[in-house]
């Protein structure tokens, strides 16, 4: 009876460490980044797939993201807990020590690097690297500077789709800095919209992503709306310079217009007179709108190709 108890008790633990070590490589968001850098690769690569390059480059990209993800996690484990949205993620709760997740940390970096590495080429290689060392030691001691933290933290957000093209290609080309330059432009209004309705939350750890000392005024607003626009001639350069047909141009356009009324409405109801829930709603729908906006366009620059 009592080897059966123990039995499960060690299985019921087990269970929740592993629940808990993969809650931190927070999976979503790390397939996101495996799927961009896909989308590059695919959207370079001239002739028949090498499926080892491109599988490896999606699982290495996969673990480097959840490799910088962590690191971001171990330096907040304090700010953490002052916040409603992440006072259970597993370091602050308790679930992972910080010794473990320092640990799985430097295996799962360890583990990406090194099949971007034998099956990709080094300068892919590098970049992940640079990727995980402005993400994790630059951006996240940034957030409690200023907004200058969403500028450096758009650079590793914006690399995924560059390292697929450099994997595919071997050289950072000028459809690799296109590519790399749309999905910056992107990360602002997403990094924005999400700093927005999380502004009260992120204010109880100090952190300071909005670009008007202000706040969640006109200024803000305006910006979020600014480089939402910029996303429109943005999402036709590929057209442009040949790397997709008129019709992935089309659905870019109007994708982009899509996004940008919620951009427009946020801004109406930022002025004259602020309307702090209304202006919320638009915040959510521009941040929403972020992450549908993304994969529509990547998918019609990919099946235009086809």
């Amino acid at each position: 009876m009592i080897t059966t108890e123990t039995n499960i008790s060690t299985s019921t633990t087990a269970v929740v460490k592993f629940k808990s070590y993969t809650e931190l490589l927070k999976p979503r968001l790390s397939f996101l980044v495996a799927f961009s850098a896909a989308f590059g690769y695919l959207l370079a690569f001239q002739g028949t797939i090498n499926w080892a390059s491109f599988i490896s480059l999606a699982f290495g990209g996969f673990l480097v993201s959840g490799a910088s993800i962590m690191i971001n996690q171990i330096i907040e484990k304090d700010l953490d807990k002052m916040m409603n949205r992440t006072n259970n993620r597993p370091i602050p709760s308790g679930r992972v020590s910080v010794q473990e997740a320092i640990l799985y940390t430097i295996i799962t970096s360890v583990a990406g690097l090194s099949l971007l590495l034998i099956y990709t080429n080094l300068l892919t290689t590098a970049l992940a690297f640079v990727s995980m060392l402005l993400y994790g030691f630059v951006y996240t001691p940034l957030k409690r500077v200023g907004s200058v933290a969403v500028f450096v933290g758009a650079i590793p957000g914006a690399l995924p789709p560059m390292l697929g093209w450099v994997a595919a290609t071997g050289q950072i080309s000028y459809e690799a800095l296109i590519i790399f330059a749309f999905q910056f432009i992107w990360q602002f209004p997403h990094f924005w919209a999400i700093a927005w309705v999380l502004d009260d939350d992120y204010k109880k750890a100090g952190f300071k992503l909005l670009p008007s000392k202000g706040g969640k005024d006109v200024t803000t607003a305006f910006q979020i709306a600014v480089y939402t626009m910029f996303l429109i001639p943005m999402g036709l350069l590929p057209t442009q310079v040949g790397i997709t047909g008129i019709g992935a141009g089309v659905i870019a356009t109007l994708a982009g217009i899509l996004f940008l009324v919620p951009a427009l409405q946020l801004l109406k109801s930022c002025s004259p007179k602020d309307d702090l829930q209304l202006a919320k709603q638009q915040a959510k729908r521009i941040m929403f709108g972020s992450f549908i906006y993304l994969p529509i366009v990547q998918l019609a620059f990919l099946i235009d190709k086809i």
